[in-house]
């Protein structure tokens, strides 16, 4: 789908959608097409139980006396329209409407007299996010199942104005198009070696990258990590990424992200059910996502020195995998009893965390996972859990998200949740009980954490969706990388 802008003109074919304020309060394009069509567009709203909300969206097809195949009126609420993620929801929703009418070419007049171009990228950005499909398998799809709308133009009176605004955030969008499809990737395609040549694409936007072997791990002392990988065929990797986006930052320190990446999880010997085992194809989100962090980042040239990491390693059942009951050193020096080798997510964490702070000393961690089948029994899917030991850390990345619609809860960390973990054969062992699942995974990563601020996101519930959001289509979300290019633009960059 192309995205264009456009001054103030109309179109004399396809679709046309006008903002409508509470009350049925039609704005100037409307109101004029109104008149123009003696008043067609009041009556269909009369009809409707359509009130002009946000949100909110009424076809007219084929109004008379106009030129256009149909008037899309869509509710902005209150004059003004909300902020920045309103309108970005109102993009997606409208993207939404005009592929299920099996319209080709729309037009959006916005009729804002404040901050415009701002507003119009962002409905532009919310249009480019709903639009996103993951079809590359799909060889005999009916045409009419599939998205119809080709072009999208958006009519401002600073077209120019409206294009720099949307640059970055097209940026943005591409990352998470490009995570979402790192995500929707079956295990038989996505696995730890072709995961990391996908993080090596970003050395043409200028992000340094280095991928460290299983012989090369091994002689770090990443044992936690390996024992994860030791029964697939598939060897693991651990990514290194660097963006320098800023070589004179006032703090030399850099940020640093960091993502669980199991490509596939059986369970390992603990093996799980085999009733939806086949979404485990999607626990190297975590990973997917910082990947695609780096990538929006350097997208847009955002001034600011960050490290990326992803541990990477597949999950398998075999006559070499770890057992329950194993021992292993981690590259921190403490050791882990495993008593459940599904628990293996926060194996690979502890080494990629304890890496991360010994080699880039970063001015704070925060890492991604999806983690436990216990946060979407506290939080369903619309929170993501937030664990951290940095109040203002965690703020920012609560405020941060509701910026963007991708929203966190925080959960506590105690030391008697820390008390669970505790191992009589072992410094820790990596379960906790039934009791608490999500909250003793995070004090279990904490051990690895050496006085940094430092936040962990459990992802589980919200990194896919079974229903369509409004910048969202059901599948593969890229949940957290909105959110963190936000936290990384409004706190972090300099100049």
């Amino acid at each position: 789908m192309k995205i264009s802008f456009a001054g103030p003109r109309l179109p004399h074919a396809g679709t046309v959608a006008v903002s409508v304020a509470d009350e049925r309060k039609l704005l100037a394009t409307a109101a004029r097409l109104d008149e123009e069509s003696g008043g067609n567009l009041t009556r269909a709203m009369a009809a409707s139980k359509f009130k002009g909300r946000g949100e909110e969206v009424l076809a007219v097809l084929a109004p008379a006396r106009l030129e256009v195949n149909r008037v899309l009126l869509y509710g902005i609420g209150k004059e003004g329209g909300g902020e920045r993620v309103a309108w970005q929801n109102r993009g997606g929703h409208i993207v939404a409407q005009l592929n299920s009418a099996g319209e080709k070419t729309a037009a959006v007049a916005l009729d804002q007299r404040d901050n415009e171009a701002q507003i119009a990228a962002d409905l532009a950005y919310g249009a480019r996010l709903r639009a996103y499909r993951f079809d590359k398998y799909r060889t005999k799809e009916k045409p009419e199942n599939k998205p119809t709308l080709e072009e999208l133009t958006i009519v401002v009176e600073d077209p120019a104005a409206a294009k720099r605004a949307f640059q970055p955030l097209e940026k943005v969008a591409e990352a998470v198009y490009f995570t979402r499809d790192l995500v929707s990737e079956p295990a038989n395609v996505i696995y730890p070696e072709t995961l990391a040549e996908q993080a090596r694409s970003l050395e043409k936007l200028g992000v340094e990258v280095e991928v460290l072997d299983e012989k090369q791990m091994k002689k770090l002392g990443m044992n936690a990590l390996l024992g994860v990988a030791q029964g697939s065929e598939r060897p693991p990797r651990l990514v290194i990424m660097q963006w320098k986006g800023n070589p004179k930052a006032r703090n030399p320190a850099p940020i640093a992200f960091i993502g669980k990446g199991v490509t596939f999880d059986t369970g390992g010997i603990s093996i799980k059910p085999a009733g939806g085992m086949e979404d485990m194809k999607w626990d190297m989100a975590g990973a997917g996502v910082v990947i695609g962090l780096m990538r929006a980042l350097a997208g847009r040239k955002a001034k600011v020195n960050v490290v990326g990491i992803g541990g990477l390693v597949e999950n398998m059942p075999s006559g070499t995998a770890q057992r329950p009951g194993d021992i292993v050193t981690s590259l921190s020096g403490q050791t882990i009893e495993v008593l459940n080798t599904d628990a293996e997510g926060r194996l690979v964490l502890a080494d990629a965390l304890w890496y991360c702070q010994q080699r880039f000393k970063p001015q704070f961690m925060v890492n991604l996972a999806t983690l436990t089948g216990a946060i979407i029994v506290s939080l369903g899917n619309e929170h993501a859990g937030l664990f951290s030991n940095n109040e203002e850390l965690a703020e920012r990345l609560i405020a941060s998200g509701k910026r963007v619609g991708e929203k966190l809860w925080r959960m506590p960390l105690a030391e008697g949740y820390d008390k669970m973990i505790d191992s009589d054969a072992a410094d820790v062992k990596n379960i906790g009980g039934r009791e608490a699942g999500s909250i003793t995974a995070a004090q279990f990563l904490q051990r690895f954490v050496n006085n940094v601020p430092w936040a962990h996101l459990d992802i589980a519930g919200t990194t896919w969706s079974k229903k369509d959001a409004p910048t969202v289509p059901k599948g593969a979300t890229a949940f957290g990388l909105r959110l963190l290019d936000q936290l990384v633009a409004e706190h972090y960059e300099e100049g």
